[in-house]
């Protein structure tokens, strides 16, 4: 099947790929993306073939942030419907593990998207970070919720207050990433963890990400 804004590969290995493809906009997460994804990990959710997902973007973006073209208009009661629709939070209800495979710029909305991955893998030029702040707002996507609970709240608060960037050793080290690597070998590596997923008892897997999120995302119900 075709799609406007991911391209989408099975691999007979137990998994699928998926990349975010706008990249004259690196990546900028629209609706129409973020529905498409959705659409696709709905499909893969019975699908026995693809027993882990690897969530990726390009060299230069895994996703540089929210489509600011779709909320110039918006009002707070706007943004916040926006945010809250089930295709925000599709990585996070998937109940097989997601792998982020990220190079580049992973801002905003596009890091809060990457901390809803089970697993993620950076390249050495990474930058992470939240820099609503310097828009005159807050992290949309439930970053102020997700970060505190990664990394503790002092630098969740220097991150989402002052704007401040993380690089690949900070990732590393603060927990928000499992492996840092050469951009070459970012995607290979995320793949063979995919690759070792796949192997693994698949209901074991499945309540091993449910258990997980239910004791990290309590206050993302309330």
């Amino acid at each position: 099947m075709n799609y406007q804004y991911l391209i989408v590969e099975k691999d007979d290995r137990g998994f699928a790929r998926v990349q975010f493809n706008r990249p004259k906009q690196l990546n900028a997460l629209c609706q129409g993306m973020l529905d498409e994804l959705r659409s696709v990990l709905e499909g893969f959710e019975n699908d026995n073939a693809v027993r882990a997902v690897v969530l990726t973007g390009n060299e230069r973006a895994f996703a540089a942030g929210a489509d600011i073209g779709e909320l110039l208009d918006f009002s707070a009661l706007d943004a916040r419907r926006y945010f809250g629709n089930p295709s925000w939070r599709a990585i996070e209800n998937f109940r097989k593990p997601i792998i982020a495979a990220v190079q580049g710029l992973a801002l905003g909305a596009g890091f809060e998207m990457m901390m809803q991955c089970d697993m993620v893998v950076v390249s050495e030029d990474v930058r992470l970070g939240l820099p609503e702040v310097n828009l005159g707002v807050i992290p949309g996507a439930g970053g102020t919720q997700r970060l505190p609970g990664i990394v503790g709240k002092p630098l969740a608060m220097e991150m989402i207050l002052n704007g401040r960037t993380l690089n690949a050793d900070e990732a590393i080290n603060f927990g928000i990433a499992n492996y840092a690597c050469p951009g070459n070998e970012v995607l290979d590596r995320a793949q063979a963890l995919a690759i070792d997923l796949a192997k693994r008892a698949p209901l074991a897997v499945e309540v091993g990400k449910q258990c997980v999120n239910i004791a990290l995302n309590e206050t993302l119900d309330l």
